[in-house]
C-alpha cells in the first residue's frame, strides 16, 4: 500500500489509535462506517484520480485495508495506467 493511501485512510478511522495499519487491518473494527465509506470512496477519487467501478461498492471491499487498496489499483490499471503515473508525480 502507497504511504499516501495509508494516511488517506487513516483519517477515516476512528478506533485506529496510532496503530500500524496493514493490509489485514479490518476497516469496520477500526470504525469505518457507510458514511465514512462515502466520505473516503470521495476523498480515494480527488486523491487518486480514479472513481471506484459500481461493482466494487460493496462489503468486501471495504473489509479491509488490502482488499481497498487493490480496488484502487484496479482502477488506476483500468484508467490505462495514466492516473498511477500521475499519482506517482
Amino acid at each position: 500500500m502507497e504511504p499516501r493511501f495509508v494516511e488517506l485512510l487513516s483519517g477515516f478511522l476512528p478506533f485506529l489509535d496510532g496503530r500500524e495499519l496493514t493490509p489485514e487491518s479490518t476497516l469496520p473494527e477500526l470504525g469505518l462506517d457507510s458514511m465514512h465509506s462515502i466520505d473516503l470512496l470521495f476523498a480515494i477519487e480527488d486523491t487518486f484520480g480514479v472513481p471506484l467501478p459500481d461493482e466494487d461498492l460493496n462489503d468486501t471491499t471495504f473489509a479491509t485495508a488490502g482488499s481497498l487498496w487493490a480496488a484502487v489499483q484496479a482502477a488506476r490499471e483500468a484508467e490505462g495506467g495514466s492516473a498511477g503515473a500521475v499519482a506517482a508525480a
